[in-house]
C-alpha cells in the first residue's frame, strides 16, 4: 500500500497543504465544504499525519500516563476507565501501567513513560506514599496527580482522594446506631494513607459516642488469603463474643467475613452488624446484602482530569488537596433487629 504524504493529500484534495494541517488539526479557517473534501481524501488513502514530528516540535505527546496498583481491583478500576473516556473525549491517549503493588516495577514504568514524553501522569501507588520527581535530564516537566495514596510531598502535586475519614466516621457511627454497643476495624496487613484514614474516622466515631477505645477488643488485621490467619480471625470472634459491629475496611474482606462468620453459625445482622467500604456490584445481591460506603468514581476522575489539564497548561499550580465526599448505602447487614 502507497504511503500517502500531506503533499498527496493537499494535491488529490485541490488546496493547500496548509488547508490540510488546519482541518487535521481543526485549527484556523476553511468552509464545511473543504472539510468534507479533505477528509473523504483522507479517509480513502487512509493517511496517517505523523503525529510524532508534530509532538517534537511542540513538546507535546498528547498522551497521559496512567500508574495503578491492581487493576483487577473494582475501585481502581472503575476510577482509571473514567478517566480514560474523559481524556479520550479531551483528545488524549492513554497509557495505563498496572504494578501489581511492586514498587520496583512502579519505577520502572515511571521511566517508562518519562522517555515516551507523556503530558502527564496520574499515579495511584502501590507504595505507602508516593515520591516522584521529574527526570533532571529532560527540558519537560512532567505533571502529576496523586489520587487515593498520599503524596510525600504535597507541594509538588494535587492530591486527590476520597474523604476515607469521613466514610469511616459514619459507616462506625451507623453501627452503633444499629445498637453495635463493641464494634471492630477489621482490616488486612497492607497499610495505605487511605486504611489510615478511615482508622481514624473508625476512632472518632467511637469517641463520639463515648465508647473507650482498646487496640486488643477494637481492631484486628488479617490475610484473607492465609488460612492460619483466618483461625486467628475465627480465635478472636471466640474469644470476644461481645463483639457486636463489624467495620471492614473493603468489602471484600467484608465479604470474607460474612463467610467465616456464616461457618461459626453467627447471625448477620441477628449477632454482628456489619459494613464495608468501595460498594462493590456485589454487596447488594449476597444474603444478607452488605451496607458499604460509595466513592464518588464519577466525580473522582473529572476532577482529576480537570486538574491534570490544568498542570499541563502551568505546571506550577500544584499544591492542593481535594477530597471527594462519600456516602453510605445501607443494606440488610445493619439492620436492628
Amino acid at each position: 500500500m502507497k504511503k500517502y504524504s500531506m503533499k498527496d493529500i493537499a494535491k488529490l484534495s485541490g488546496v493547500s497543504v496548509a488547508t490540510v494541517s488546519r482541518v487535521i488539526n481543526n485549527n484556523g479557517r476553511f468552509s464545511e465544504k473543504t472539510r468534507k473534501k479533505v477528509e473523504k481524501v483522507i479517509e480513502e488513502t487512509e493517511y496517517q499525519p505523523n503525529f510524532s514530528a508534530k509532538s517534537l516540535r511542540m513538546n507535546k505527546s498528547h498522551s497521559i500516563g496512567i500508574i495503578v496498583p491492581d487493576i483487577t481491583n473494582y475501585f481502581f478500576a472503575e476510577v482509571v476507565q473514567k478517566i480514560e473516556e474523559i481524556l479520550f473525549e479531551a483528545g488524549y491517549s492513554t497509557i495505563i501501567c498496572n504494578t501489581a503493588r511492586d514498587n520496583k516495577k512502579e519505577h520502572v514504568y515511571l521511566k517508562t513513560l518519562e522517555s515516551k514524553g507523556v503530558d502527564g501522569l496520574i499515579i495511584i501507588s502501590g507504595a505507602k506514599k508516593f515520591d516522584y520527581t521529574s527526570p533532571s535530564n529532560s527540558e519537560k516537566v512532567i505533571p502529576y496527580i496523586c489520587i487515593d495514596r498520599a503524596p510525600e510531598n504535597e507541594k509538588n502535586t494535587i492530591f486527590i482522594s476520597s474523604d476515607h475519614y469521613q466514610g469511616a466516621y459514619l459507616a462506625t457511627l451507623e453501627l452503633i446506631k444499629a445498637g453495635s454497643s463493641l464494634p471492630v476495624f477489621l482490616t488486612h496487613n497492607r497499610e495505605s494513607t487511605s486504611q489510615v484514614e478511615r482508622f481514624h474516622g473508625f476512632k472518632a466515631a467511637l469517641e463520639k459516642n463515648n465508647i473507650k477505645f482498646s487496640k486488643d477488643k477494637h481492631t484486628f488485621s488479617f490475610n484473607s488469603n492465609s488460612e492460619n490467619d483466618k483461625n486467628k480471625l475465627i480465635a478472636f470472634f471466640e474469644n470476644n463474643p461481645q463483639i457486636d459491629g463489624i467495620f471492614a475496611v473493603n468489602d471484600h474482606l467484608a465479604i470474607e467475613i460474612m463467610n467465616i462468620l456464616k461457618k461459626m453459625n453467627i447471625s448477620v445482622p441477628g449477632d454482628k452488624k456489619i459494613i464495608g467500604f468501595d460498594d462493590l456490584p456485589q454487596s447488594k445481591d449476597i444474603s444478607p446484602s452488605l451496607s458499604s460506603v460509595e466513592q464518588n468514581t464519577d466525580e473522582i476522575a473529572k476532577v482529576t482530569v480537570d486538574n491534570l489539564l490544568l498542570l499541563i497548561n502551568n505546571p506550577k499550580n500544584t499544591g492542593d488537596t481535594i477530597q471527594i465526599p462519600v456516602s453510605l448505602k445501607l443494606r440488610e447487614s445493619t439492620q436492628k433487629n
